[in-house]
């Protein structure tokens, strides 16, 4: 009984803190402006299977998607098994699954455990090319101590909840087995280390698979809030983010009715009603001065963002050796997205996002769109960085020196090179 209580109050407390960290997170993409798209929802849905489920833009890089694959199929897979654990936990039993599904239970435990070892070996693989192989992207310098040890926690704590797993299995299998003469095929991985659990008694068995059970159920459901605060969120968002993700061309800026005003009266045509009948501030600043500028896709992204590095690993600004890394920049909203979402109960800040990311790395941006290819998950970096940049150029003017030689030759000359608009047709005299 004692037991029983202490699981429930253990899981009361998780549901607790996973629904009050959801609602964070949801109150910090909900901090962007316009509706999340719905138009063409069959087109997003086979997108949203196949990229985000089927993980197709892994395949790239085969053997980081087989590893991935292999993780991510035992966190769904095995993560079934815990519907058991969580049953025992509160019913008081032991492997409650095991009476009405006793045909198919040795074939469910055989897939757990197998599974269960794939992923051991996958994460202690993903934990030496991190810390030890010499792949650039993990070493980039936004990689600080933070980003690095929060990569290496979660690959220890897979490892430590699937090693939890298969010793409580053993134990459990020399328990039936060993002790009571019931045969237990279905524990073919664990089986083959229950001779080291032979020296010990009975007693000491219990409280070594009762232990095992504990912190295999306890480390879930630290899991499962420590992601909320994780690159590792992206388990659960990669399936919204693709879904919302854009459709249309992916560096298409959307027109703003106040700049479109702007042209027809400057073009001397007449304003269609559409644009007129909107107030010329209904739309605040041009661009984007902060994460309340930016849409709720993006803000869904930033929180997706694996920390991968792809995009960073393909983009030809980096690559030169100039500021700019898509990935920073991903990080960087989330970071000033979270810290938005505090000044509501706090003193706000006279910071921004332009605080986060500087106006080299915006103007570094070549717009070629190689980041969002290489993302798994549709992520666009670009589409933020244009709508900053647009802040910069119509908001407070600082665009480089060589942009405004050329919108000032534009509005003076029709074009963008420094001659008369009487001489355009000198090429053509011969």
């Amino acid at each position: 009984m004692i037991s029983q209580i202490v699981f429930i109050l253990a899981l009361a407390i998780t549901a607790l803190f996973a629904y009050r960290n959801t609602s964070k997170i949801r109150q910090a993409i909900l901090l962007g402006k316009d509706p999340l798209p719905k138009d063409q929802s069959s087109t997003r849905w086979k997108r949203m299977i196949l990229i985000a489920f089927g993980q197709s833009k892994m395949k790239k890089r085969p053997l980081a998607a087989i590893l991935h694959l292999i993780v991510y199929l035992g966190f769904l897979v095995v993560n079934i098994e815990m519907l058991e654990i969580v049953l025992d936990g509160i019913t008081g039993q032991h492997r409650i699954f095991m009476g009405p599904f006793r045909t198919i239970y040795p074939y469910l435990i055989l897939i757990f455990e197998y599974l269960a070892l794939l992923v051991i070996l996958a994460c202690v693989t993903f934990f030496i090319r991190r810390n030890i192989g010499k792949i650039a992207r993990f070493h980039s310098s936004e990689m600080t101590s933070n980003p690095k040890n929060d990569a290496n926690f979660i690959l220890i704590i897979e490892t430590v909840l699937m090693s939890a797993f298969l010793i409580m299995n053993a134990t459990d299998h020399t328990l039936q087995y060993v002790l009571q003469g019931e045969q237990l095929n279905s524990y073919f991985i664990s089986s083959q280390i229950t001779p080291f659990f032979h020296t010990f008694g009975a007693s000491v068995m219990v409280i070594i698979e009762r232990s095992a059970w504990w912190l295999h159920i306890l480390g879930v459901f630290f899991f499962l809030n420590y992601l909320a605060i994780s690159k590792h969120l992206h388990i659960i968002l990669a399936f919204p983010q693709v879904f919302y993700s854009k459709l249309s061309a992916r560096t298409q800026m959307r027109n703003m009715p106040m700049v479109q005003t702007e042209v027809y009266n400057m073009m001397g045509l007449p304003v269609p009603e559409s644009l007129s009948a909107i107030p010329m501030d209904a739309e605040g600043a041009i661009g984007a001065k902060d994460v309340t500028d930016l849409s709720k896709v993006d803000l869904l992204g930033s929180f997706s963002c694996t920390e991968c590095g792809r995009c960073t690993s393909v983009c030809p600004a980096n690559l030169t050796g100039k500021k700019l890394s898509p990935r920073k920049i991903m990080m960087d909203v989330r970071t000033r997205a979270t810290e938005k979402l505090k000044e509501k109960t706090t003193e706000p800040s006279d910071k921004n996002l332009h605080t986060y990311i500087s106006s080299e790395e915006l103007w570094a941006c070549t717009t070629c769109n190689s980041c969002f290819e290489a993302c798994p998950l549709e992520i666009n970096p670009v589409g933020i960085i244009t709508e900053m940049r647009r802040y910069l150029v119509m908001e407070e003017s600082k665009a480089p020196q060589p942009l405004n030689n050329m919108m000032g030759n534009i509005e003076n000359n029709g074009a963008p090179w420094q001659y008369n608009q009487m001489d355009k047709l000198n090429w053509a005299t011969e």
